[in-house]
């Protein structure tokens, strides 16, 4: 496969972004490891090098087989040859540059009794509801400003966290210290196929990073990893994400986020980032537009 100019990232020239890696190894473990009665309830990938902008593969195989729970792992591999396909033999110019465990659950009923989730008046995530027509695939963003945070809490004598900005898609506006959310129409991993459920949810978990790493003078956090805990699959191609947590220290974070559809929560992602401030992205500075219109 070879990649196209919409995967490529904005950290270097050449590079991959974080969404297009983790959408392939999705589509691909999916492809070669679903089975009936089962569903993808997690992947868990590690970027351990940076994917670039030459032929890429993945290799898979199936580690578990059980009654109620498969495990599959699957590598990302990449080569300057344009003749490698998949294959079992490694060839001398090819390197692993991430390596996804997904673990595919038997489906049932809920056992028995209530358990606590959080109330619906405690959401704080709410789509844009302004209608977008098909042609459009650009993301938006919302983000809470610390003052708004403040005012929120001092009207209602408490800690509110529904202090949502204004859905738009200018990410200049939304660059501050406060907490983001994404509303995103994820791509399919493959040019020409149809993205399923799975790899939409995966794709869109990638921006966990984002939007809990973006802060008031860019990304300077890049991540090393990707957790995607799904208690269901989505519905529909808009998916959500909301900061959840964020933690530094040291020059490494760790960060959590809330997915969402249209009809509310579905699952979780979970990242952990390594300073990369020397190449930080001020979203200010940068216009993607015409990136969303190739698209």
């Amino acid at each position: 496969m070879t990649p196209t100019s919409y995967a490529l990232s904005l950290w270097a020239p050449g590079t991959l972004n974080g969404p297009a890696v983790c959408a392939l190894a999705a589509h691909r473990v999916e492809q070669q490891f679903s089975e009936n009665g089962f569903r993808p309830a997690r992947l868990t990938i590690d970027m351990f090098k940076v994917a670039r902008e030459v032929p890429t593969f993945t290799r898979g195989r199936l580690v578990r087989a059980g009654r109620r729970i498969r495990v599959a792992e699957l590598d990302v591999v990449q080569s300057e040859s344009p003749n490698s396909s998949d294959s079992d033999t490694a060839g001398a110019d090819e390197v692993v540059v991430a390596r996804a465990t997904t673990v595919f659950l038997r489906t049932s009923a809920n056992p028995p009794g209530t358990r606590w989730q959080r109330p619906d008046e405690a959401v704080t995530f709410r789509p844009p509801t302004d209608p977008i027509s098909d042609t459009d695939v650009m993301s938006r963003f919302s983000s809470d400003t610390p003052d708004r945070d403040a005012a929120d809490e001092s009207e209602s004598g408490g800690t509110t966290g529904a202090s949502n900005s204004a859905w738009n898609t200018d990410m200049g506006a939304h660059q501050n210290g406060g907490r983001k959310r994404l509303w995103s129409h994820p791509l399919p991993a493959i040019d020409g196929e149809q993205a399923t459920s799975f790899v939409k949810a995966v794709t869109a978990a990638e921006s966990t990073s984002l939007v809990t790493n973006w802060g008031s003078s860019g990304i300077g956090f890049i991540n090393c990893d990707l957790s995607v805990e799904l208690a269901r699959l989505p519905q529909g191609d808009w998916m959500g994400v909301e900061a959840d947590s964020h933690l530094e220290s040291d020059g490494i974070s760790i960060g959590t986020a809330g997915l969402f559809d249209s009809h509310g929560m579905f699952g979780m992602g979970i990242v952990t980032a390594v300073n990369n401030a020397a190449a930080e992205i001020d979203f200010t500075s940068i216009d993607l537009t015409d990136r969303y219109r190739e698209a």
